[in-house]
């Protein structure tokens, strides 16, 4: 399928923030890997953004996302950086043959779905002092990709909320495998809507979340290298195939991971 075409904003830097870097695509649904003065103290939007002993920091825009405010505090001087976040496009899909239960969940789905959440809020909201993301990412299974961040799902005719990651397919049992280091921070066989899901904890609030796994192969505060088989590709949850969501979240903002990996062609 054809890959939308990504826009992305570099962002000048005043002369009086040159102590602050940035390596990443500005953009709605976009994560940046920033440095920064060892001892800096740095806040997104009034939320304070860890900065690691050697500089290091991650940010991250939500999909509608349009403009942020970086305060930097560093050298004895504070500053504030005005980031222009730039629009995407994004796609309408239709999904039709949804069993109607997971379309319009009944009261104890519901009360089920609202437990669940409350497991992955926590995981998401962890904020691990180290820098495990700085070893960079990479897909964690490769294949067709049948669903992108950011566009908008019709289940069964009902508009839904925006789809926030990227499906790839491939058989059922297909290794999946770490998408960069990590601390396992959830593992669980048999969510509502996700199914077998595992939470990757890469420090610093980021996290990559793999669902409708058939089979997990680790479990919470396991830790995970780059590349390491975590688990196999499944149907579980609501799905109508065998496929990977792969998502990725800073604390609660639902970023595009496919702009953190090398571009997949279609297979």
């Amino acid at each position: 399928m054809k890959r939308l075409a990504v826009l992305f904003a570099l962002l000048a830097m005043p002369a009086a923030a040159q102590d602050v870097s940035f390596d990443g695509k500005i953009v709605q649904g976009g994560v940046v890997f920033g440095r920064t003065e060892p001892g800096a103290s740095l806040s997104l939007d009034g939320r304070a953004v860890r900065v690691s002993p050697d500089g290091r920091f991650v940010i991250g825009f939500g999909r509608e996302a349009r403009a942020a405010r970086l305060d930097v505090t560093a050298g004895g001087a504070s500053r504030t950086i005005e980031i222009a976040v730039a629009a995407r496009r994004f796609d309408i899909q239709r999904i039709d043959g949804l069993p109607e239960a997971q379309v319009s969940p009944d009261p104890a789905a519901l009360a089920r779905i609202a437990e669940e959440n409350v497991k992955l809020v926590a995981a998401r909201r962890r904020d691990t002092p180290e820098a495990l993301f700085a070893g960079g990412f990479q897909w964690p299974v490769t294949g067709r990709i049948s669903g992108v961040y950011g566009s908008q799902r019709i289940l069964n005719g009902q508009p839904r909320a925006p789809h926030l990651g990227v499906d790839v397919v491939q058989p059922t049992g297909t290794p999946i495998r770490a998408a960069a280091d990590g601390i396992v921070s959830l593992a669980e066989s048999d969510l509502f809507f996700t199914g077998g899901t595992i939470v990757l904890d890469h420090g610093h609030g980021l996290s990559t979340i793999y669902a409708h796994l058939s089979r997990i192969d680790v479990a919470v505060g396991a830790r995970v290298r780059k590349g390491e088989p975590i688990a196999a590709l499944g149907a579980t949850g609501r799905v109508t195939g065998a496929h990977l969501h792969w998502g990725m979240t800073w604390f609660d903002v639902r970023l595009d991971p496919a702009l953190v990996v090398p571009t997949m062609r279609d297979e």
